[in-house]
């Protein structure tokens, strides 16, 4: 079967889906036809006509025939009664369902290969974007520093150990601490109080008092490959020498 990769999908003849689910072209036609009349899918974007050449008899015969992307592909599967379609459906839960509990899915053996590395690196960099959540940092820092000896996560003082773990990380990177950082850069004279980033689509007052939200899209990368290297490094700290947290930043 022959895979017709374009404009960032795969594209399929009627008849070729058919051979994929292993069931006739005209019970294709009519789950088709369905997921179209149930608006599943817009015809516009997921089908297209397409010239294709093949040998009949002893001539090269050209005729228009219509492609369907992999939404149609997809949302066929789930209607075909065959054996391949309940393999495919099997299939697709069971991935459904890893998405849903760990909130990703990966498929290792693709991401090896030299011909997805233009993916591999943006999986790269939405891992660094969940990594460097001030949320997310935060959890990393307890679990790593709740194996120290000393370590307390309701006193003042581990509270005080991680604002001061952020204002290290932010002076590094602007020159500022995050009460400094604020003080510099709000400013009401500017379109949200010169916010770079914020939650949801409107400003909230929680959101003017985070550094971070201030930072521009360089300094915000340049944080994202920060985060995690901070945070390995303190994690080889404490597995070597099983250290009080408050001497590692002093």
């Amino acid at each position: 079967m022959k895979l017709r990769a374009e404009e960032g999908t795969v594209w399929l003849t009627r008849s070729e889906i058919a051979e994929l689910f292993q069931t006739t072209p005209q019970n294709i036609t009519l789950h088709i036809q369905g997921i179209y009349e149930e608006n599943e899918a817009d015809p516009a974007s997921t089908s297209k006509d397409y010239l294709l050449v093949q040998m009949e008899g002893n001539r090269n015969i050209q005729r228009e025939v219509k492609l369907y992307n992999l939404s149609i592909i997809l949302a066929s599967g789930y209607r075909v009664r065959s054996a391949r379609g309940i393999q495919f459906r099997k299939w697709a839960t069971a991935h459904l369902q890893e998405y849903l509990v760990k909130g990703f899915i990966l498929d290792d053996a693709r991401l090896k290969e030299q011909a997805n590395w233009d993916y591999f690196d943006e999986l790269l960099e939405r891992i660094r974007e969940i990594r460097a959540s001030e949320k997310k940092f935060y959890q990393k820092v307890k679990d790593i520093y709740a194996t120290a000896v000393d370590y307390d996560t309701k006193s003042e003082s581990a509270q005080f150990f991680f604002k001061k773990v952020q204002n290290k990380m932010l002076w590094a990177l602007t020159g500022h601490t995050a009460a400094e950082l604020i003080c510099h850069r709000a400013n009401p004279q500017l379109p949200n109080m010169g916010l770079t980033s914020w939650k949801g689509g409107r400003v909230r007052q929680s959101d003017v008092t985070v550094a971070k939200n201030y930072l521009s899209q360089e300094e915000l990368n340049e944080l994202k490959k920060a985060y995690p290297n901070k945070v390995d490094l303190q994690t080889l700290f404490l597995l070597l020498h099983h250290s009080n947290i408050f001497v590692l930043l002093s």
